[in-house]
């Protein structure tokens, strides 16, 4: 029974489907499609429903295609949306009516608006515009215990006249603010912009809308838009606290996260070490705030570190600069036992070698060690002495003595 039922539902919707196809069901583009610009980099497109649309139980939506500054398209069944993007270029986008659940897709004609270009001299607006954000602990009571600094810096275009002056405006959010303080160039000219603090979120996702525009009495100056990804511009501070203890021949290491509105748990670390003595580097990859590491204890060492918001609480970004180094141990030789006897003994050979070839040379050892003169001996005249009187008492015997 139930197989039977799914083939008689089945054969309904070919049906409801053949039907549609012999009536020619006729899709008809939206009427009063508007582009508005709303914000810096950031413009409204609204378009209402064709009237003449005929009315039927199915899916009705709309595609969009921006056609410029970039080209991209998206569905959507709401008949407003909202894009970000720069203008300074023109906008210009197309909108139809789709039938979503059709095979094949039905769709409508196009309908097209745009937004020109805004007038300027070519060459005059800004180049190079560069924009870095850093997190700052909030001095006062405020509800956030964090700050966001903008730091700007851009050149200014070939073609603009020596009077130009260039004015920066950033939008986050639904926030706009103009820049209060610059710096300036020989010729008094805007090239960088400092807010010391702003609305920006220092765990934002939003995209940075940067616009800057010019003054001149000689030229029309073009503006010009920018956005910034937060997590691309985001200078993340040095790890804090930074301590190193050695204890044998174990090196350990801790630091605090750095100033920054994300959590411990969301920083990446870098350790590095620099044996001084033997001149070589040790880097260390780390998810903790903590490292051990086994070492020499003969050494000197410098350590820095440094970190970056990891991937798991947003896009990855940039590393932030190396800690200050700070030094541990020492350059000190310990010398060894074995060492010692060595140097001693060759010492006193050498010390030796060179006396004994000093008196050598001045003749010092026989005045230092005269010879000692030997005993006289008179063992050879007392037998001779005999001899020869035992002749003398012989000669007498036989009356040869002289006198006799």
């Amino acid at each position: 029974m139930a197989a039977a039922l799914l083939i008689i539902l089945g054969a309904m919707a070919l049906l409801q489907v053949d039907s549609l196809s012999d009536k020619k069901f006729l899709l008809l583009p939206p009427v009063n499609f508007t582009i508005k610009v709303t914000g810096l980099a950031q413009v409204l497109l609204s378009w209402e429903p064709n009237p003449d649309q005929e009315q039927k139980k199915v899916n009705l939506e709309y595609k969009v295609k921006i056609n410029a500054p970039q080209e991209d398209d998206y569905e959507t069944k709401n008949t407003e949306s909202k894009c970000v993007t720069v203008l300074h270029k023109g906008f210009s986008a197309s909108v139809q009516t789709i039938l979503k659940n059709s095979q094949p897709l039905q769709e409508s004609s196009w309908v097209s608006a745009e937004l020109k270009a805004p007038p300027g001299s070519l060459g005059t607006s800004v180049v190079n515009l560069t924009c870095t954000t850093n997190t700052v602990a909030s001095n006062s009571t405020d509800f956030w215990p964090y700050q966001i600094s903008l730091h700007c810096t851009w050149l200014v275009g070939e073609e603009a006249p020596e009077d130009t002056q260039y004015f920066l405006y950033y939008r986050y959010g639904s926030w706009t603010e103009e820049c209060k303080e610059y710096s300036k160039d020989p010729l008094n000219r805007n090239i960088a912009c400092w807010f010391p603090r702003t609305f920006i979120s220092g765990k934002g996702r939003e995209s940075l809308a940067i616009h800057v525009n010019g003054s001149s009495k000689h030229a029309t100056i073009k503006p010009f838009d920018q956005l910034f990804a937060l997590h691309s511009i985001d200078r993340v501070n040095p790890p804090m606290n930074i301590t190193a203890n050695i204890e044998g021949t174990c090196l350990s290491i801790r630091w605090e996260k750095p100033v920054s509105a994300f959590p411990i748990h969301c920083f990446d670390y870098e350790v590095k070490i620099y044996n001084t003595r033997k001149g070589y580097y040790q880097t260390e990859k780390m998810m903790t705030n903590a490292f051990i590491s086994v070492i020499d204890d003969v050494s000197k060492y410098s350590v820095q570190v440094r970190a970056a918001v990891s991937s798991s609480c947003r896009a990855m970004g940039l590393w932030s600069e190396w800690s200050q180094p700070i030094y541990v141990g020492n350059d000190e030789q310990k010398p060894s036992v074995e060492w010692l006897l060595i140097v001693l003994m060759a010492t006193i050979c050498f010390a030796l070698l060179i006396f004994s070839f000093i008196c050598r040379i001045c003749h010092l050892w026989t005045k230092l060690f005269p010879p000692v003169p030997a005993p006289k001996s008179n063992i050879k005249d007392v037998f001779v002495s005999t001899y020869y009187e035992s002749l003398e008492t012989l000669a007498c015997e036989n009356h040869l003595c002289p006198g006799g």
